[in-house]
């Protein structure tokens, strides 16, 4: 139920803050945000800052291999345990394993995938390519 309650508190504060891609509220920096307020150190700190919205943020996903392996790569800055069933709290990337471009990170609310959109937080269905608890 706590974890439930805090996930809530999370949602209801970063649903209204402004889209910036590259800066705090994306959809792979978001799963930062989300670890930031459990108390874990910016997992993220090494990649805000390196691409803004547009083209830039396509180029440079791209040139990463995609929001899987900088998810991943931000996971093991805090020591998230990958998981096969994610639950309640578990952050992911969902989309498609091949078209970078088709990646997103997600946060899960206990019934499914949640993703941070320019509108606020949306419920996505796609192919879950990993995910970790943290």
């Amino acid at each position: 139920m706590a974890q439930l309650v805090t996930l809530q508190a999370f949602l209801h504060a970063y649903a209204r803050k402004p889209w910036t891609p590259g800066g705090t509220v994306d959809c792979c920096l978001i799963l930062a945000e989300w670890a930031i307020w459990l108390g874990y150190p910016d997992p993220a700190a090494a990649w805000r800052g390196a691409y803004v919205p547009g083209q830039d943020q396509i180029d440079t996903m791209a040139k990463w291999g995609g929001a899987l392996p900088l998810i991943a790569g931000c996971a093991a800055v805090i020591g998230a345990r990958r998981v096969d069933r994610p639950v309640l709290g578990c952050v992911g990337v969902v989309g498609s394993l091949h078209n970078v471009t088709r990646q997103f990170g997600v946060i899960h609310d206990g019934a499914g995938w949640l993703t941070r959109t320019p509108s606020g937080f949306g419920r996505i269905t796609a192919t879950t390519l990993a995910a970790w608890e943290i």
